[in-house]
């Protein structure tokens, strides 16, 4: 049964998003029989949902359509959730969109084809030593011409191996969170988190050579354009607004298209490889696990998994008597 929705809408005849959300969730448990801990759950994915779809100037019910519903899925996936989540997410949105169109609050239901991803039990991607070298070479090569971008994105991809960080804390680093001379930055993570994180010296090199080199061209760019005042985001676009995940996701996906293998192809590959390639390398795995700010120690110990496997095939490939 849906009940019909009470006070949302306004003079002229449209429901505010926010309203409409509080609505749907109001009617889970006296009406669909849920519990009080799934109805939280349905509000705080829909609370995300409403503060994405206001970044894109989306307020009301009517506005609602099936390409912001996948643009916001896909925001998830470049955020790293993990598949039972974005799978959650989705049935979470498909349900209110569902309850908009029973109750006649929206002609038509916008999320009726929205796909859930499919949970996956295959190990992350994981690069070779000799992969991550090449790929570093490539651009190191690419920044002798000191090219503004070409130093950014050095100094991009070798922070984000070094300090295994995801892309939403790369992106949201400003300039006071930098500490060059402990060769640290301190980054927000998920749930408003915040953590120290190390780096190493080429990546300090290479975010040195960038700050000093590139970033005050870039910034010059978006004072020629603009009275807006300038950003303290570490990493700038090209036209000197702070940096956005889309472009960082295509630069490594970029760079990872010619390389061999299998699974994502965006920056949470090199996050995942950093983490393999520290346990590998005998680092402790509850530092880790701090190191990626993992509020689980059940999720880094993924990559326990992965090192097994490496070692697995290796065993196979070299062993006389595998």
């Amino acid at each position: 049964m849906l009940r019909p929705i009470g006070g949302a809408v306004r003079h002229d005849g449209v429901v505010k998003l926010e309203r409409a959300i509080d609505d749907f969730v109001g009617q889970l448990g006296p009406v669909q029989g849920l519990s009080e801990a799934t109805a939280r759950s349905y509000r705080t994915d829909l609370a995300a949902f409403a503060a994405f779809a206001a970044s894109k100037g989306v307020h009301d019910t009517d506005q609602l359509d099936l390409e912001l519903l996948r643009q916001w899925q896909w925001q998830g996936a470049v955020d790293e959730a993990a598949p039972a989540s974005l799978a959650r997410r989705s049935s979470t949105v498909r349900s209110f969109t569902r309850w908009l169109s029973g109750t006649g609050i929206t002609a038509t239901d916008a999320g009726a084809r929205l796909r859930a991803p499919k949970a996956s039990s295959t190990l992350p991607r994981v690069l070779t030593r000799t992969q991550v070298d090449g790929i570093l070479d490539s651009l190191v090569a690419a920044a002798e011409s000191n090219d503004p971008v070409a130093l950014r994105d050095l100094a991009i991809v070798e922070l984000l191996y070094a300090s295994a960080l995801r892309v939403s804390e790369l992106v949201g680093l400003d300039l006071g969170r930098v500490d060059a001379a402990r060769l640290t930055v301190r980054v927000t993570g998920k749930g408003s988190k915040e953590r120290v994180v190390p780096f190493g010296v080429p990546a300090h090199d290479a975010l040195s050579r960038y700050l000093t080199r590139a970033r005050p061209a870039l910034a010059a760019r978006r004072a020629a354009t603009t009275t807006v005042r300038a950003t303290d985001a570490v990493f700038l676009g090209a036209r000197g607004a702070r940096i956005n995940t889309r472009t960082v996701y295509e630069l490594v996906a970029g760079l990872l298209s010619e390389l061999p293998g299998s699974g994502p192809s965006g920056p949470h590959t090199l996050r995942h490889t950093a983490a393999t390639h520290l346990l590998d390398g005998g680092a402790d795995l509850r530092a880790v696990q701090e190191l990626l700010g993992h509020a689980s120690l059940g999720t880094t110990q993924l990559y326990t998994h992965v090192s097994t496997e490496r070692l697995r095939e290796s065993y196979r490939v070299a062993h006389p008597r595998a």
